[in-house]
């Protein structure tokens, strides 16, 4: 499976940005898709998780009721929709793949990952 990540950009806080993901492989139809992020000296945090189907959500606690994730199985992308950008939200986004089901927010039970796309958010 190989995934690309883009959408990436400079916005102004308050603004909105949408992010994609299209993923390549026999068999990625079947990996729930999420959206990472990680900050200069943070650590790798969890945004938001789509399952293979798309019948279930999950998002972190720092963007509930701002991003919202979606999969157009068609064409094998997954999107975060980003809304209310804030200051904080700068970050580089990665976006991964998962056998797993369920609420799967460590890094380490992904197993695959895109590249990476900056959003800069500035206040």
């Amino acid at each position: 499976v190989q995934l690309q990540a883009s959408g990436g950009g400079l916005v102004q806080a308050g603004d909105s940005l949408k992010l994609s993901c299209t993923a390549s492989g026999r068999t990625v139809s079947m990996y729930g898709t999420g959206w990472f992020r990680q900050a200069p000296g943070k650590e790798r945090e969890f945004v938001a998780l789509i399952s293979w189907n798309g019948g279930s959500t999950y998002y972190g606690d720092s963007v509930k009721g701002r991003f919202t994730i979606s999969r157009d199985s068609a064409k094998s992308t997954v999107y975060l929709q980003m809304n209310s950008l804030k200051a904080e939200d700068t970050a580089v986004y990665y976006c991964a793949a998962t056998r797993l089901t369920g609420y799967v927010v460590r890094p380490y039970d992904y197993d695959y990952w895109g590249q990476g796309t900056l959003v800069t958010v500035s206040s």
